[in-house]
């Protein structure tokens, strides 16, 4: 483990069964922090927790239960500590014409990645203004800008960003840092299964190089990793994309441009169908909320 100003403290990791959050813990607990793992996959969270150098614990929870997030963290507390460092990286998405996709996986969506993310703050935000701590809200490329056949996700990330400079203004005085981590496309499972269709890998295809590469999980979670240790308010992952900030303007009529030409194209050769919740990190959170659902007697979950 590496000597540094994290080590000995504690973290909350939301969305930590896999992908990028799981990659994140073990590269905090590299640095000597003590990690509360978050998220859905209960066995897979257990199983982090055990492979991990430093003391670790799991809680399988839904960010957008109010109820279950308070109660998960008084448990961490209890457990591993006052965290002095949040990474709210929870997050779903699906594809699809928006007229098209199911409203209730749309909504789904827009919850756990914009309510959810508020939800872990409103959570943990005493123990951050005790501790004088830092709170990383994972963003995206997408919320630089949006793309078509991704509205719910494009449209939650654009809501965190900005969340996120407003929780940074109210919380400035109070010693708490707010970061907002950028990362392009990253080789997460729900990226995987989004290149399964072909107008979804079609689209990101028309990307300009080095936009539609897609980086290594680890090389991101170094990365964040690194903008904790220094409380940054912003990282950009790979570097060069803190220079669309300079061009966001002109980003929408370019998509526009070319979504025109090419989505009746590539309608054309395979079915632009609704792909609902990606991944298994989506499949889990399906199967949470129909649980949920059946416990209480609601509405059905999303569709898968």
């Amino acid at each position: 483990m590496k000597q540094g100003p994290l080590r000995d403290r504690t973290a909350v990791v939301t969305g930590a069964a896999r992908g990028l959050g799981a990659a994140l813990a073990h590269e905090l607990a590299r640095r000597g922090v003590r990690v509360a793992l978050l998220g859905h996959e209960e066995d897979r969270l257990r199983a982090l927790a055990a492979a991990l150098p430093t003391r670790a614990a799991a809680w399988a929870v839904d960010v957008t239960d109010e109820a279950a997030m308070a109660d998960a963290g008084r448990q961490v507390r209890a457990t591993l500590g006052p965290p002095s460092v949040v990474v709210a990286n929870a997050g779903v998405a699906e594809g699809g014409l928006f007229a098209d996709v199911d409203m209730a996986s749309w909504r789904r969506a827009v919850d756990v990645d914009l309510s959810g993310s508020a939800i872990t703050a409103r959570t943990f935000l005493p123990d951050l203004v005790a501790t004088a701590g830092y709170y990383l809200q994972v963003a995206s490329l997408a919320s630089l800008g949006a793309a078509p056949m991704m509205s719910a996700y494009c449209a939650a990330k654009a809501g965190v960003e900005a969340f996120a400079f407003a929780l940074r203004a109210e919380v400035a005085h109070q010693g708490v840092a707010v970061g907002i981590a950028y990362p392009g496309w990253t080789d997460t499972d729900m990226i995987r299964d989004a290149d399964r269709y072909p107008v979804m890998r079609g689209l990101r295809g028309l990307m300009p190089p080095p936009s539609d590469r897609t980086l290594p999980t680890e090389k991101v979670a170094v990365r964040l990793a690194r903008a904790v240790e220094r409380r940054r308010a912003s990282v950009y992952v790979p570097r060069w994309l803190v220079a669309v900030q300079a061009f966001r303007p002109a980003v929408p009529p370019v998509v526009s441009r070319v979504a025109r030409r090419q989505i009746p194209r590539l309608a054309a050769g395979d079915p632009l169908r609704p792909t609902g919740l990606l991944g298994p990190g989506g499949e889990a959170d399906r199967q949470a909320c129909a649980a949920r659902d059946r416990r209480s007697g609601g509405e059905a979950a999303p569709p898968g």
